[in-house]
């Protein structure tokens, strides 16, 4: 999958072609926003990933760890572009995990704003009681 010129790729550019970003700009967007480290360090667009080397990639929600196994400046086809790198295995349960939680609803209560006057006795007299 490597051609030629693959030797010298940058990181944003490998990051489209690996399809975590629709485009090379939200990919540089991403790492200057501080949302792709390598070693616990922030990440420069420029930067030359290399094989073997582990990234942590959060996007949304989720945080993936990838190791990067090839490296390409084209974007093909999805299996194609998942044959770049491979998440590690707690990053995979991680991401299960915390969807799970998401989907269930308990990462946060849904409310319609400001509990009424009412609501708020409620629920220091429930606090209370738990003490």
């Amino acid at each position: 999958m490597s051609e030629k010129d693959d030797d010298k790729v940058r990181l944003d550019k490998w990051l489209w072609a690996a399809r975590f970003y629709k485009t090379r700009a939200l990919a540089k967007a991403a790492i200057e926003g501080g949302k792709v480290h390598c070693r616990g360090e922030r990440c420069k667009p420029s930067k030359e990933p290399k094989v073997g080397e582990e990234y942590v990639l959060r996007t949304g929600f989720d945080e993936r760890t990838v190791v990067i196994k090839a490296l390409s400046v084209v974007r093909r086809g999805a299996p194609e572009a998942q044959q770049l790198y491979e998440e590690t295995e707690e990053s995979v349960k991680r991401r299960e995990d915390a969807a799970a939680r998401r989907k269930a609803g308990a990462l946060g209560v849904q409310t319609d704003g400001r509990p009424s006057k009412k609501q708020r006795r409620q629920l220091l007299h429930f606090l209370d009681d738990q003490e």
